[in-house]
């Protein structure tokens, strides 16, 4: 993994990035024009998305682009199909990645003596800085850092768990950190929300990496057709950044909009997903 500075400062110019690109992408900017509206030398943002995603600016536009995600939607349903034919109850898979879910419903969460302990810390991540808590069945919330600072964020991760008892104790969430955005492996989530909630998040884990799927999509997959927008609810909740990927779900018009941690981010996150599926030359 990158530096923690170096990964950080890299994300700053690729949302600026993106912010830029989403208005001007039609024209097919080149790399010249993109490197001078960031204020840099061409080569070096050459060198920076090679580095950040895997792939040149030129081919990175590419997934950002309306037409890529209507291409995506179009398979959504032969996808979703396919997922689910190889069971809910398994693993999601991200790359080398397995992600389980271990769930606690409202019932379990009110139980007396039910003492829930939730250790957290903040990371850096190829998508900014993440704040990344932990229960002792798993990890229950990663969020992302926006413009309110990091305490506003700690508060909103939180609410759903008022009463548990929280430690800030980087050295615990680290593990998750390494795992969840470089080295791979086992990850157990916990999750902590109603029967529905838990079913869309659960579904959630069956779009694989670099596909989409529309939020009408996920709501006939899950057999709810019809309750498109109580599933948008539900994504919207998700509390597992990354791991459990809401991000993975857009609207039908195949326009990416109205993410929690912000559209940009969103878009990086796919973006960087695409660029990873490409097959190694």
């Amino acid at each position: 993994m990158m530096e923690q500075t170096e990964q950080n400062a890299d994300f700053a110019t690729v949302e600026k990035a993106i912010h830029w690109l989403t208005d001007h992408y039609t024209e097919q900017p080149s790399l010249d024009e993109l490197a001078s509206e960031l204020g840099m030398d061409s080569f070096k943002l050459q060198k920076l998305f090679s580095r950040w995603a895997g792939v040149s600016p030129k081919k990175f536009v590419q997934y950002l682009t309306l037409e890529h995600a209507k291409d995506c939607l179009a398979a959504s349903d032969s996808v979703m199909e396919a997922s689910f034919d190889a069971g809910m109850s398994g693993p999601g898979r991200l790359h080398d990645l397995f992600v389980t879910i271990e769930a606690m419903t409202p019932g379990e969460w009110k139980r007396p003596n039910n003492k829930v302990e939730i250790s957290y810390g903040w990371h850096s991540s190829p998508f900014g800085n993440c704040l990344i808590a932990a229960t002792d069945r798993g990890v229950c919330g990663l969020a992302f850092e926006l413009g309110a600072g990091r305490r506003a964020t700690e508060e909103n991760l939180f609410a759903p768990w008022k009463g548990a008892s929280l430690g800030e104790d980087r050295g615990a969430t680290a593990v998750y950190a390494d795992r969840a955005f470089a080295a791979g492996g086992d990850v157990p989530v916990m999750l902590h929300g109603t029967s529905f909630q838990l079913k869309v998040w659960e579904a959630l884990l069956k779009i694989p990496p670099s596909k989409l799927v529309s939020y009408d999509g996920l709501a006939r997959a899950i057999g709810k057709a019809g309750s498109a927008r109580a599933v948008a609810g539900a994504v919207a909740r998700n509390p597992v950044s990354w791991l459990v990927p809401c991000h993975r779900v857009i609207r039908a018009t195949g326009v990416i909009s109205g993410y929690r941690w912000g559209s940009p981010r969103k878009r990086a996150m796919l973006a960087w997903e695409a660029a990873s599926a490409e097959p190694m030359l």
